[in-house]
């Protein structure tokens, strides 16, 4: 497989491996082929997200795009894509690496949900207080 580019994205539990290869535009997630990402994503706002790095360099359409992704849910999966993307168009052109990081692509997230915690209801929410 020469000329194919990689890249790995993580957001919360999600994890994206995205895989571009110089082509027509189309985009296969998880072994569907899907016309556009917000037919996989089917919230806009998760859609702009995940492919907001190709729109910033103005690579769109230019790549036929791989991706495998697994774990959490909708919203951190479109965080893994936007990651996995970014990295896999560093790999294509190391050039693009100041762009990329000035818009934030190549900042991986570190927020993750706390753990719970014993003897409270969540990982910081208490039993209701009762005087008598």
């Amino acid at each position: 497989m020469a000329d194919v580019y990689m890249g790995t994205g993580r957001r919360k539990t999600a994890t994206a491996r995205v895989y571009l290869k110089p082509g027509t535009g189309k985009i296969m997630i998880n072994d569907v082929e899907y016309k556009g990402f917000n037919e996989y994503f089917e919230n806009k706002v998760w859609t702009l997200h995940a492919v907001e790095p190709l729109k910033t360099v103005g690579l769109e359409g230019m790549f036929d795009i791989l991706v495998r992704v697994s774990g959490g849910g909708k919203n951190g999966q479109a965080g893994a894509v936007r990651l996995g993307l970014a990295r896999a168009l560093l790999t294509y052109n190391p050039d693009l690496r100041g762009t990329l990081r000035e818009n934030g692509f190549l900042t991986r997230d570190p927020r993750m949900v706390e753990r719970k915690k014993y003897g409270l209801r969540k990982a910081r929410r208490a039993p209701q207080f009762s005087k008598r």
